[in-house]
């Protein structure tokens, strides 16, 4: 999930500033990061009669709305509405993790003006440490810095220098940052947390945790393109996700359907994207930087999904796997069995190919 791009701070001298992030450049994002995944909402559909799983006219809920800058959609099956729980499950990830909340906890880690955290963050905080070990750093969630050097779609590539890279790369590792006794100790003030290769798909792990609570057994919920489903659809069928025909389409309005999977209990999360891409030596690389050198990649994936039981882990992985490219994110799959995932990537020849962990096929609709 890995990746919202920001502006450059003005003054890298200032670094108490806010971020100048805005949750609606989600909404630019959008385009670029999730186009290769869609949920096939006519297959899970409302039937008028009971099926198999209990699904009814009366006990099947949906709820939509507009959160982290994008969209969400939410299936569920209950005798009552819990449209106000879903907000305010919401809000609480808004709170904890959003940089445009000038309030938020995060907000407040990268002003320096408070390092207390909450569960939320906490949850976060510790699983991004985890992935940044299990992928040599290849997820990294003080990565701002150079993201808002090179610009959003790397527009400010022309003035970006090595020296400016140098000098932020300083303040850029998760290793520099811990967490004691339920406060946040950076090494250096000037590090700054950006959780938003994370923070989607948390939100998405949340609400499927309340709806959980609130006793709902069935549900698919879906923000901004992150999937997570429970338990079967209104049909009494596993709900099915389709993932996009990788054709070269810039005005991103072509979406043929490449595979249909047909999961139960999983997440799924997608980051990069092959209609994205700038073009170096004849061929295609997708905007993205590597935290660990401070420049984009050139690696021949262009867009990865990754399918997990928690969506959050599907994020995080979908972006680290953007940075250690195929051979890379192979590596990690081999070590990590739980996960599979599905990448259109570019062969030697420049041609447009895709690659799918071998035990994706049994989810593959016949």
């Amino acid at each position: 999930m890995s990746r919202l791009f920001k502006k450059l701070n003005e003054s890298y001298d200032e670094p108490a500033k806010a971020h100048p992030i805005r949750w609606w450049h989600c909404v630019l994002l959008l385009g670029l990061i999730a186009g290769t995944i869609y949920i096939v909402r006519g297959n899970n559909g409302q039937n008028s009669q009971t099926t198999s799983s209990g699904w009814t006219q009366k006990n099947l809920q949906k709820s939509e709305g507009a959160v982290f800058g994008t969209f969400y959609h939410i299936t569920y099956q209950s005798d009552k509405a819990l449209d106000e729980g879903i907000k305010d499950a919401l809000d609480k990830v808004n709170q904890s993790l959003s940089m445009f909340e000038k309030t938020s906890t995060i907000s407040n880690i990268n002003n320096n003006t408070s390092m207390d955290t909450d569960p939320m963050f906490v949850s976060v905080f510790n699983l991004s440490k985890q992935i940044s070990a299990e992928t040599d750093g290849a997820f990294d969630i003080t990565v701002a810095p150079l993201v808002n050097l090179w610009g959003f779609g790397f527009k400010n590539m022309e003035n970006v220098n090595d020296a400016t890279i140098d000098s932020l790369l300083q303040y850029v590792g998760i290793d520099g940052v811990e967490l004691v006794d339920g406060k946040i100790v950076k090494q250096h003030p000037e590090t700054m947390l950006d959780c938003s290769a994370i923070a989607k798909g948390y939100g998405v792990d949340a609400v499927g945790e309340y709806l959980e609570s609130e006793g709902v057994k069935q549900y698919m919920v879906e923000i901004g393109g992150e999937v997570r489903v429970r338990g079967f659809n209104p049909r009494g069928d596993k709900w099915s996700i389709g993932i996009t025909r990788p054709d070269d389409d810039s005005t991103c309005t072509q979406n043929d359907i490449e595979e249909v999977l047909q999961v139960t209990d999983l997440a799924m999360a997608t980051s990069g994207n092959y209609r994205n891409f700038y073009m170096k030596g004849g061929k295609k690389y997708a905007h993205t930087i590597d935290p660990r050198t401070g420049r984009p990649v050139q690696h021949n994936i262009l867009s990865s999904t990754v399918l997990a039981t928690d969506c959050a882990t599907a994020d995080a992985y979908a972006t680290s796997f953007m940075v250690l490219g195929l051979e890379g994110a192979k590596k990690v799959l081999a070590k990590h069995t739980e996960l599979m995932a599905f990448f259109v990537y570019n062969d030697k020849d420049g041609n447009t190919q895709e690659w799918y962990s071998p035990k994706l096929k049994e989810l593959i609709r016949k």
